[in-house]
């Protein structure tokens, strides 16, 4: 029966028939989430969100910033809770991100990389806290 039903799936496909099949639930890592978050003061928490265990990204990656004080923009630091509870922020420090959308793949805004699956994270701004940012894992 299996060899059927594939057989004439790839009949269809072959005669140029565009064929939609739904997806199969499996183990395959799906696409990046995107999470919005507000901002902690240096140094401090913000929204705390968990890195996805369902992603094929392993970073955590500036997407969106919007400073809530400034229309310049601000510093940025990736912030993981480690199983004691403490908060360290990311080897990267503080980076620079004007106001507005920035590339998933411009590792700039990669403000940690190699994050597990369901970490606790949040992200501190330098100047000031509140401010609204996207993060891609």
């Amino acid at each position: 029966m299996k060899r059927a039903i594939v057989a004439a799936a790839l009949a269809l496909a072959s005669a140029g028939t565009c064929v939609a099949f739904a997806p199969v639930a499996s183990a395959t890592p799906q696409a990046c989430v995107t999470s919005s978050l507000t901002t902690g003061a240096y140094e401090g928490v913000g929204t705390i969100r968990y890195k996805s265990s369902t992603s094929s990204c392993g970073d955590l990656n500036l997407t969106y910033s919007d400073d809530s004080t400034s229309t310049l923009g601000d510093r940025y630091a990736g912030r993981l809770r480690s199983s004691s509870g403490a908060w360290n922020t990311c080897n990267k420090g503080y980076v620079w991100a004007s106001d507005g959308s920035h590339s998933v793949n411009d590792s700039t805004y990669w403000l940690c990389t190699d994050v597990r699956d369901n970490t606790p994270f949040t992200v501190a701004s330098y100047y000031d806290g509140g401010d609204t940012v996207h993060i891609t894992h």
